[in-house]
């Protein structure tokens, strides 16, 4: 049986062969991937460079915990165990959302809660299945952007991977590269 997931993928080092390394395992690992725009970030919760950010859906055949245990091997093959410093992260993948379960499943809390908390989550995830709802609450994810308030930097930034613009270029700043949405 396959359940729709949602997964936050971010990096801040080597963050394009990171995030494209992350890509090529997923699609391996899930099939076909549904990509978000990639987002620059300031760093939220670590202190070390800007990450790059992204959502991803797709269709899972595996169980919750096996899902996580592969991510988890993923991560590692990028050389998450091998960071050098506490802010230095290869490759991130976070289960945003499997199919409608919410509350505490195999000890993971569903749906993550960074996806009300974080820009970097929530626009994203709002660009790539705007019109779903979050598990639980109800609100459609577009709904939920439009009502963000809060006050991190995020930019979007133009990405390829596998020869695909992830990024429109109707998102990408005309002008000054550091403008984006004010999320002040």
């Amino acid at each position: 049986m396959n359940v729709p997931v949602l997964l936050g993928i971010g990096s801040n080092v080597e963050r394009e062969r990171h995030l494209n390394r992350g890509l090529d395992a997923l699609q391996q690992l899930l099939g076909p991937l549904h990509c978000s725009p990639v987002f620059e970030s300031e760093a939220v919760g670590v202190l070390g460079k800007r990450f790059y950010n992204m959502v991803v859906a797709a269709d899972c055949r595996l169980s919750l915990p096996e899902l996580q245990a592969a991510l988890k091997a993923v991560e590692a093959a990028c050389g998450r165990r091998e960071a050098r410093s506490a802010g230095s992260i290869t490759l991130d993948i976070d289960i945003l959302v499997y199919g409608e379960l919410h509350g505490v499943h195999h000890g993971i809390r569903l749906p993550r809660a960074e996806i009300t908390r974080n820009a970097f989550v929530l626009w994203p995830l709002a660009l790539l299945a705007g019109d779903a709802r979050l598990p639980g609450d109800g609100r459609a994810y577009a709904e939920l952007w439009a009502g963000w308030q809060g006050n991190q930097g995020l930019w979007p930034v133009a990405f390829e991977w596998r020869g695909q613009a992830l990024t429109p270029a109707s998102l990408l700043p005309r002008r000054d590269p550091g403008v984006s949405r004010d999320l002040g």
